[in-house]
């Protein structure tokens, strides 16, 4: 009886021991399983095209995550630099002929750019009004680029945006090919994730990280936090304006709905479903959000209210997301 007693406990120790173990691992090479799976993702997909959006949102969702599950900013502004990565992309091909692999570093210029502006602006606020901030500045964004018609095509949105095929050396690579589209957008994300996950183990993403934490607490370790605040808001904007970019690409048009303020709270939600502070967590968010607006949308056009409604379910009994909660209930 005494040695039955001694087992069980035993036995679960273990358990809890290997699990602990496999997630530590899983940690060391998030980056690999992570483009792994995204490899084999579109033949699981209901069509490429989605897996695609998929793909680019959630990207753009990491992003937004570097600031608000990381940080723990929220910024209601993110469809500024998403937009401008987009139309920064977008322009110099439909209206000069810049060739994509100039026009994309362009695009995460014009992004970056923008988000050194509007969050040296923002980061001498805190919370709300912080959140009020960058919904403005968006808003401001979004009123210059609607009245720029000549430039970005107004309400009508920006078209012309050709990348029929990408050319590397003798290899052509055709991007009507809706899957070949998939594997091409796969190869800048791959790195994106890389460098993010760069980003999070050097001393800055411990930094990034104290400062959700204990702002003060930073302060007196001798860190300038606001201008700490800024560099996050930056990397943030660009990695935002990256999937923006690619957006632009994908769709051959960038619409104007890309600066709507509704961009800013669909990738919050995507963000806020997956599990903010997350490595994967953001793409499992951009595919449950995306999914579930496809399959409901041809059932009901009240689709968002669907959504809000599971959107509110989850929040209220997953509160760390799906991807957080999974890692926290495997967590010994």
């Amino acid at each position: 009886m005494t040695d039955h007693a001694h087992t069980v406990p035993a036995t679960a120790m273990q358990n809890h021991e290997r699990i602990g173990a496999f997630i530590d691992w899983a940690t060391r090479w998030r980056v690999l399983l992570a483009i792994l799976f995204l490899a084999v993702f579109p033949w699981f997909a209901p069509y490429t095209a989605l897996a695609v959006n998929i793909l680019i949102f959630g990207l753009f969702a990491m992003g937004f995550n570097l600031i608000y599950g990381y940080a723990g900013m929220l910024s209601f502004g993110h469809a500024a630099v998403f937009g401008l990565g987009a139309y920064g992309c977008g322009i110099p091909i439909a209206k000069f002929g810049v060739p994509w692999f100039l026009a994309l570093p362009l695009g995460v210029a014009v992004a970056g750019i923008a988000a050194a502006i509007i969050g040296w602006l923002a980061t001498r606020t805190r919370g709300i009004y912080f959140a009020m901030v960058t919904l403005a500045l968006s808003q401001v964004v979004y009123y210059i680029v609607f009245q720029s018609v000549p430039l970005t095509g107004g309400e009508d949105g920006l078209r012309g945006v050709s990348v029929p095929e990408i050319r590397i050396g003798p290899m052509q690579v055709n991007l009507l090919d809706p899957m070949t589209k998939y594997y091409a957008i796969l190869v800048v994300v791959a790195a994106a994730l890389w460098i993010f996950s760069r980003i999070l183990n050097s001393p800055f993403g411990a930094v990034i990280e104290a400062l959700r934490e204990n702002e003060m607490r930073a302060t007196a370790c001798g860190y300038d936090v606001t201008r700490m605040r800024w560099l996050v808001f930056v990397l943030s904007g660009m990695f935002s304006g990256l999937a923006g970019a690619l957006y632009a690409i994908h769709l051959s048009i960038v619409p104007i709905e890309t600066l709507h303020y509704f961009t800013s709270a669909n990738v919050l939600m995507m963000t806020l479903l997956g599990g903010m502070g997350t490595f994967f967590g953001p793409f499992l968010g951009a595919f449950c959000y995306l999914l579930l607006q496809d399959v409901i949308s041809v059932v009901t056009t009240h689709w968002q209210l669907v959504v809000g409604a599971l959107f509110v379910f989850l929040i209220l009994f997953f509160p760390r997301g799906i991807w957080g909660s999974i890692i926290h209930w495997l967590r010994p």
